[in-house]
């Protein structure tokens, strides 16, 4: 096994997960303590929200221009059986024409999710994102949040898909995005800052150093220990700062999947949710999915040391698959595939 897993690390990495699910409070739906609920919850970070493990992606059906209702109803389902935090962004389902600003092109993710926050808004935490680099350009895109998702604040708002120096060097310079966070906080237009990537885990490492950030979005599955490893390179450095950590790419959006190789949603749920992360983001196609993944993470238990060595095993077939989203390996062989709708 690439990077294997050691006994001391697994201690650190998975159990302490495993101790933070175990620990944490009862919740209501919205998060709130108190009330008895069933499903395993964990802290996010310092927030004082505690989401069901499983949380609902804005992208897949969501984000689709043709998926209107199964849309509705899998948010709706959603929510009813009990998954508290929603996140979306506002790239998701995104018209890229070039003669429009970002701004003056509605999503389709928050307007479908806004639909359903106009009536179930104190239900969940509400996470969406900024892709804009600049001050200006991201409060523009936060007012147009603000009005398709229905509401008139976010729980959380996070600065999109970082992923090298020179973005840094935009975010946190005259009138860059960070300045925008602030102000937005500030006024109480948004709760919590966050931070997202699954490009380069040392450029957000970089970037978790210069702003104490709520919470960090990223990348985490079964292949991720054998190349770029946000697990080894990132998440501890979260982990010790107290942050919210939100798990993405779990399935690769269903690529991690292939006979010989990680073949099962169980496996590579799992496998995430053994690690220190606060709750795992998947955007789901259909009802049934969203079922078939609460149904899983319901019932999860620590995996031990030996099956996370067999899941690493497994996605070691199957890649480049399973991490098709981060720096390529080789100099000049391009920039990852873009599934963020943000060009």
């Amino acid at each position: 096994m690439t990077d294997e897993l050691s006994r001391r690390d697994f201690v650190k990495l998975g159990f302490a997960g495993a101790a933070s699910l175990a620990v944490a409070p009862t919740v209501d739906a919205a998060g709130a303590p108190g009330a008895a609920m069933a499903l395993p919850t964990r802290a996010l970070g310092r927030t004082g929200h505690h989401p069901f493990i499983f949380s609902l992606g804005g992208q897949a059906s969501l984000e689709q221009p043709d998926k209107h209702d199964v849309s509705i109803a899998i948010i709706n389902r959603a929510i009813d059986l009990g998954v508290n935090y929603i996140d979306t962004a506002a790239a998701y389902g995104r018209t890229r024409d070039p003669s429009k600003q970002r701004w003056d092109q509605d999503g389709i993710s928050q307007t479908n999710i806004g639909e359903v926050m106009a009536t179930r808004r104190k239900e969940v935490f509400l996470a969406s994102k900024t892709d804009d680099r600049t001050k200006d350009g991201s409060l523009r895109l936060l007012e147009q949040s603000l009005r398709l998702l229905h509401t008139d604040h976010l729980d959380l708002w996070q600065i999109h898909n970082v992923q090298n120096d020179t973005q840094i060097d935009q975010i946190f310079g005259k009138d860059g995005v960070i300045e925008a966070l602030i102000s937005a906080r500030d006024q109480k237009m948004v709760r919590f800052l966050g931070i997202t990537g699954h490009y380069d885990p040392a450029v957000l490492a970089k970037a978790i150093d210069r702003f104490p950030f709520d919470t960090i979005l990223m990348a985490l599955n079964a292949a991720d220990t054998h190349y770029l490893p946000f697990k080894n390179e990132l998440l501890p450095l979260a982990n010790q700062k107290s942050m919210g950590v939100i798990g993405m790419k779990i399935p690769a959006r269903s690529r991690l999947f292939k006979e010989g190789a990680v073949n099962t949603m169980k496996d590579a749920l799992g496998y995430v949710l053994t690690l220190p992360v606060s709750t795992v983001i998947i955007g789901c196609d259909t009802v049934e999915q969203l079922d078939d993944n609460v149904a899983i993470a319901k019932s999860f238990a620590p995996l031990s040391v030996a099956e996370m060595s067999r899941i690493e095993g497994l996605a070691a077939n199957n890649l480049p698959n399973g991490h098709w989203f981060k720096k390529p390996a080789a100099a000049g062989s391009g920039v990852a595939e873009e599934d963020q709708n943000m060009a």
